[in-house]
């Protein structure tokens, strides 16, 4: 097949990796595939350095420029599906294939949880213009049945895949020597972009709150969050016991490393690439049960889920698992078994190619 996929954010985070991983994995499957994107995003960049085309056009915002660009670049590229992943690019696909003779279709993916406008505009795309809808989880999907009126049968779930060799346990103090880390240290961390719904906030409450003495948090991400993380860092005086590692190409060293990974979520969840990839990675977890988490984990089984927005609860959980080794192991073992039944790369790959190709028919 030829697919297309279209993003228009500038940003960078789970969504964005989702589609270049995905991509390169239909490439190695023998499909053609391109992103299409602004040039200063950062999946411009990144697509090339994993084997997959990525073209510049301008369609970072809702406006007539981007979609004639757009609708010029189809009509004379011609694929199969189109798959669109942000609200922008997803109506500017819409509308230019509305005016063109011979539309590709386009399957859309939505991988947060943020509610879809109820309105006519949202309807006809998503009811009309949509061949099929992609949801990163089930709790999303529900949402768009329920909230929005689509069929139930024009939505599916694939929760992202992630590579088990490349995720997987390993020498933990070897990890940390590479990075630089005290390999008889011990270490909480988040691994995210820097956004405030993913509680970074009231992870760094949690953590004064929690005392731990000899442990140190690592947050590893960058985005717009960072500047009000570095103030809230001086005002509860861990400059000395928190290690902003900034953006990484290599999550899973830094996974390998952690005693405990933290994702404290508290809106626009779907499953959490983190989440997935600490699973894999058999660290144990603490979470909340926001978008489509429960999907992934349970408490007290695979992780320990906690209130969103509640930095004791959260604390509580953490000085928990610090102080009862068996506990993280067992829970870390479990949580590998049911990333590998689940959410395997090869299982996302396989459902999306079926998806692609159904909706060419």
């Amino acid at each position: 097949m030829r697919i297309l996929h279209t993003e228009a954010s500038r940003g960078w985070g789970g969504q964005e990796i989702r589609i270049i991983e995905e991509s390169a994995g239909m490439i190695e499957r023998g499909h053609e595939v391109m992103i299409l994107c602004p040039a200063e995003s950062r999946i411009f960049e990144e697509g090339p350095r994993r084997g997959v085309p990525t073209v510049a056009l301008p369609i970072g915002r809702k406006n007539l420029r981007g979609f004639v660009a757009l609708r010029r670049w189809l009509k004379a590229h011609p694929v199969d599906v189109i798959n669109t992943h942000s609200s922008t690019d997803t109506w500017l696909t819409a509308l230019a294939c509305k005016t063109l003779r011979r539309p590709p279709p386009i399957v859309r993916t939505r991988h947060i949880s943020s509610p879809v406008p109820d309105n006519a505009a949202s309807r006809w795309l998503y009811n009309g213009a949509v061949r099929h809808v992609v949801t990163t989880g089930e709790a999303l999907r529900r949402q768009l049945i329920e909230g929005s009126g689509v069929p139930a049968q024009h939505v599916t779930s694939v929760p992202t895949g992630i590579d088990p060799v490349r995720f997987r346990p390993g020498d933990r103090a070897a990890a940390r020597a590479a990075l630089g880390l005290d390999p008889e240290g011990h270490y909480l961390g988040i691994i995210a972009t820097l956004r405030s719904w993913k509680g970074h906030a009231h992870l760094l409450d949690a953590f004064a709150q929690a005392g731990l003495p000899g442990w140190q948090l690592l947050i590893v991400g960058d985005g717009p969050m960072r500047g009000p993380i570095v103030a809230r860092i001086a005002e509860l005086d861990l400059k000395a016991r928190v290690k902003l590692a900034g953006q990484q190409d290599n999550p899973e060293d830094w996974m390998r490393a952690l005693d405990i990974l933290a994702l404290p979520s508290y809106a626009n969840e779907g499953v959490p690439q983190a989440v997935l990839q600490a699973m894999f990675t058999g660290l144990p977890i603490v979470t909340t049960p926001v978008g489509a988490i429960l999907e992934a984990v349970s408490d007290g089984e695979t992780a320990l889920i906690v209130e969103p927005k509640n930095p004791a609860a959260l604390a509580s959980a953490i000085a928990r698992l610090a102080g009862n080794l068996k506990l993280g192991a067992r829970l870390g073992i479990a949580a590998r078994e049911a990333a590998l039944a689940r959410f395997s790369r090869e299982a996302m790959l396989d459902r999306m190619e079926t998806i692609f190709a159904r909706a060419g028919t």
